[in-house]
């Protein structure tokens, strides 16, 4: 039985192009997995093996790795660093004792780093950072870490110093060990001498080494008093405190290299061995009720305890079905049967592997602890709990945002629609933040997504991959209806000729909710003029006309209704009256509460040289963008703006020209808005002449 202490389950996570595939790359080459290391730029990296992902040099999906360095086994989730797939980090940070955040030694700390570091945190997952590509122009490790305190907020702990910069950047000094490391050209890990620190370094490697062991022995008050009493604390001492405040996330080990040219990635290697948490170091997982409501009880990490397990993602590749399940508690056995305590059924594990990206090792059990992949699951999605059957139990869900952008997609002949969706099942079993839906009335099939670059993936998965021939319409966006005004009113549902009657009579106020509450309902009736059998039907039935608004037929948000008095009649009244009550309420009032267009607002993040800030902005502000900060960095500027999805369509487009190329962006969901009137004139009258449309064929 393995020794959970010498495990690490851990993610490598950054902005695009921070070097963070290739990071991992250097690190299979290093532990053995690999043997002739892949490039991003060749499209031959090991865990970016989707086409998709080999030709467009981004990672989409991440690819789980195991491997080994000094006797530790390291679970390795290889996430990807584009807005577009913040639900794929996120899924990966759910199931990860720590990370390992990449930074560009140029680039800093950029938009998706931000992102990426704030699901951290709400995951509360301890990190060390790798400030790589010191060998590229403008690269600077102190500025950077400069902007981990100033931008994210963090804490960093420098725990090396370059050795040169830019081109001439050759090498590191370990401040703990003050040993200096230097690698010769030929671009070999293993290539490298251990020599005497620069003169020129020795006053700044002392005066970083002082800070390293002041911030840590703040972990621990004897040692403490005992170092400003002069006693220099032993090394084992300094690591063991590290250790400690590394995992309660009071600081951050911060290393640098260039893993391109193979400087610095064995000392990272080294940190997540010595710093890192195992799984019994990190809090244990939460168990839930059926309502998803903390029961206080926990998945403890031992291999002595009930299986408990989680489905953290649904790939499908040329191997067929693969689960990929985080095992928290327990013992998981080929052959044996485990519970979908989502769905309630139970089913028996066939084959199980140990994932390498692309490849698999056969297993015969997998044990608290362990990521693993199950082949040929039938019915479990990402976020079910798999369980023992005698100790049924569900682990804290995963919640994924809502899409905000659709497009409209039919095959060109009738052998496509089948292929279309067979291959649309396997995707949105892969994918949660990817949905689908069909227009009934034009058969149009409905892809719905978090971005442009996240549609255009699917289509492109649709054809290449499947081999469905597509027509692909134009990007919608989700708008969304609400209201502005309070109104009280009163419904009285009635049919009373022949045959058995129906009687319902509400009395109800509706009102505007809270920004993101969706639909609140609530029952203040008192004296038993209503029932209380019938509140749940009249709470269906006001919550089944949310999809459809007063102004274009747009889903409602944050709505609040309020049944306070009503009637009912012995005989007549049943839970189907009430809810037709509370249906006829919501058509005769909801037009009277001041209802109004709302629409997306994305958060965006504009990177552009210094000369070219004039046009962008300017570019910004006439789509309706709304500038919220600027600031200078040593490469170009950063904006960020909060701007309506509806203007940002080919916006890569624009900024590229505008920057010569050298423009970059990212935006993600912030909230929804109210529209301008003379936006919401167009939009509405597009979307009923698009209904009137339809209603024709």
């Amino acid at each position: 039985m393995t020794d959970l202490s010498l495990y690490r389950n851990i993610g490598i996570f950054a902005h695009v192009d921070a070097g963070k595939t290739t990071t991992t790359e250097r690190i299979l080459k290093l532990t053995g997995k690999i043997h002739k290391t892949g490039e991003v730029h060749d499209g031959a990296a090991t865990t970016d093996f989707m086409e998709q992902e080999q030709e467009r040099g981004i990672t989409i999906q991440s690819a789980a790795t195991t491997c080994y360095w000094k006797d530790h086994r390291f679970n390795i989730i290889d996430t990807p660093g584009h807005v577009d797939f913040t639900v794929e980090v996120y899924r990966s940070l759910k199931v990860l004792d720590g990370g390992v955040g990449v930074f560009c030694g140029s680039g800093g700390v950029e938009p998706q780093s931000e992102t990426n570091w704030r699901y951290a945190n709400e995951s509360e997952v301890a990190r060390i950072i790798f400030v790589n590509k010191l060998d590229r122009m403008g690269a600077d490790f102190l500025r950077v870490v400069g902007q981990v305190e100033s931008v994210l907020g963090a804490n960093p702990m420098v725990m090396v110093l370059p050795i040169g910069i830019e081109e001439n950047f050759v090498g590191i000094v370990d401040l703990l060990t003050r040993q200096a490391f230097v690698w010769d050209d030929s671009g070999l890990p293993e290539n490298y001498e251990i020599v005497d620190i620069p003169a020129d370094m020795v006053d700044q490697v002392e005066e970083y080494r002082e800070k390293l062991i002041e911030m840590a022995v703040e972990q621990d008050d004897d040692l403490m008093m005992a170092y400003m009493d002069g006693e220099e604390p032993s090394m084992e001492d300094i690591k063991r405190c590290i250790r400690k405040g590394t995992i309660a996330l009071d600081f951050f080990p911060t290393y640098c290299g260039s893993a391109f040219k193979n400087k610095g990635v064995q000392l990272v290697l080294d940190a997540v061995v010595d710093y890192l948490p195992s799984p019994t170091e990190v809090d244990p997982q939460p168990l839930t009720d059926e309502a998803g409501e903390p029961t206080g009880e926990t998945a403890l990490v031992s291999i002595d305890e009930p299986l408990r397990a989680l489905a953290f993602k649904i790939m499908d590749d040329r191997f067929g079905a693969l689960t990929f399940v985080r095992v928290y508690s327990g013992k998981l056995e080929k052959g044996m049967t485990i519970l979908n305590s989502f769905t309630g059924k139970t089913e028996r594990v066939g084959r199980m592997v140990e994932m390498h990206a692309d490849d698999r090792n056969e297993l015969d059990s997998a044990q608290a602890g362990d990521i693993i992949a199950i082949v040929g699951m039938k019915n479990v999605q990402t976020g079910h709990t798999l369980c023992d059957p005698k100790f049924p139990c569900t682990l804290e869900a995963m919640i994924f945002p809502e899409p905000v952008i659709s497009i409209a997609v039919s095959p060109k002949d009738k052998g496509g629609s089948e292929k279309m969706g067979i291959a649309i099942g396997k995707m949105i079993a892969e994918d949660p933040s990817f949905r689908v839906e069909t227009d009934e009335d034009s058969g149009e099939t409905i892809l719905k997504g978090m971005g442009e670059l996240h549609l255009d993936i699917k289509v492109d998965i649709l054809k290449r991959t499947y081999g469905v021939d597509l027509d692909v319409g134009q990007p919608q966006v989700a708008y969304r209806e609400t209201i502005t005004l309070p109104i009280e009113d009163t419904y009285t549902h009635k049919k009373q000729s022949g045959g058995s009657g129906q009687f319902g009579k509400i009395d109800y106020r509706i009102k505007p909710g809270e920004p993101g509450t969706g639909f609140v309902f609530s029952s203040t009736v008192v004296g038993g003029n209503v029932p209380k059998e019938f509140f749940p039907a009249v709470e269906k039935g006001f919550k089944s006309m949310m999809d459809t608004g007063p102004v274009a037929g747009f889903p409602v948000l944050d709505v609040e209704f309020e049944l306070y008095d009503g009637g009912f009649h012995a005989v007549d009244s049943s839970a189907i009256a009430f809810e037709l009550a509370a249906r006829g309420a919501f058509r005769q009032s909801m037009s009277k509460a001041g209802p109004q267009l709302i629409e997306p607002i994305m958060k965006v993040d504009v990177f552009t040289p210094e000369d070219h800030v004039g046009d962008v902005i300017g570019d910004l502000n006439r789509r309706r963008g709304m500038i919220k900060d600027q600031m200078a960095g040593v490469t170009g500027v950063r904006i960020k703006a909060d701007v309506p999805l509806s203007e940002m369509f080919g916006y890569i487009g624009s900024l590229r020209t505008m920057t010569s190329g050298r423009g970059q962006f990212s935006m993600e969901f912030a909230h929804y808005l109210p529209c301008p009137n003379s936006v919401s004139e167009k939009v509405v009258a597009a979307e009923l002449e698009r209904k009137a449309e339809k209603a024709k064929k």
